[in-house]
């Protein structure tokens, strides 16, 4: 039989790479998304390319209760690989931002993320089998002025991940956290709607090539996987200076960003 996996943000760019690597594979998948005619075209996609079966879910993750309908909905499918990739970010400075907004940010990538791991870890524990991949981001290294909330939640999720990788050693199960750089993905048009002054174009890496590399960190069981190796530089330079250097570079950063729309 076909395994099973559950990938969230599944609709567009890292989601929707890590989703024809796992039918590649011959994984059936449920796939998760906010607009089900973005998710019907990904599923038409797959299987013009793939044998498998697919379950296509518009759910809005931002929301607290969303896991548990999650769960409830699927709850009679064995799920081997979980990949919590759904995310957005937003641009400002904290005291101006919008809490609404963020407030839907931190129940996605800190609420949701935890308790869809929280609901299906158990479940692969007693089998002594499964995988979990969960998208952090560079940003998980250092604190980020102007996304202070985006920064700081994605370094829940690197924490978060490393600890309970190390409480999974000798169970069958893994979990990985993949943190890459800049991607060419729709983040940053979500992004820019919280800034109309961001800027318009966006550089970074293939969401393929990231996705390839999360995807074989997971199969090989790694904890941490930072694509490419500058993006490596770069997470390890907070370790060796001043963490007020590597803000004040941070916010320089972005403050180039937002100057060049």
């Amino acid at each position: 039989m076909n395994k099973t996996a559950l990938i969230t943000g599944a609709a567009s760019g890292i989601g929707y790479e890590l989703s024809l690597l796992l039918a590649k594979d011959s994984y059936n998948l449920i796939l998760i998304d906010l607009n089900m005619a973005n998710l019907q075209e990904v599923k038409t996609t797959i299987l013009n390319l793939y044998s498998c079966k697919i379950n296509c879910i518009e759910k809005d993750l931002s929301r607290k209760d969303a896991a548990s309908e999650v769960y409830a909905e699927i709850k009679e499918t064995s799920v081997d690989v979980l990949i919590n990739n759904a995310g957005f970010g937003i641009f400002g400075t904290f005291s101006k931002t919008d809490w609404q907004r963020e407030s839907e940010m931190l129940n996605l990538h800190i609420h949701t993320t935890t308790h869809l791991t929280k609901l299906f870890l158990p479940q692969m524990i007693d089998r002594n089998s499964g995988k979990i991949l969960n998208i952090a981001s560079l940003a998980a290294f250092q604190p980020g002025p102007l996304m202070a909330l985006y920064y700081a939640s994605k370094a829940y999720i690197l924490s978060f991940s490393e600890a309970i990788a190390n409480e999974l050693k000798g169970t069958g199960v893994s979990i990985t956290v993949l943190c890459p750089g800049q991607t060419k993905t729709a983040f940053q048009k979500t992004v820019s709607k919280t800034s109309s002054k961001i800027a318009g174009d966006f550089y970074g890496a293939c969401p393929k090539k990231v996705a390839k590399s999360g995807y074989n960190a997971l199969l090989k069981g790694k904890t941490v996987i930072v694509p490419g190796r500058f993006n490596k530089f770069l997470s390890f330079l907070p370790r060796v200076v001043p963490r007020s250097f590597a803000t004040s570079m941070v916010r320089k950063i972005q403050e180039k960003n937002r100057t060049s729309a």
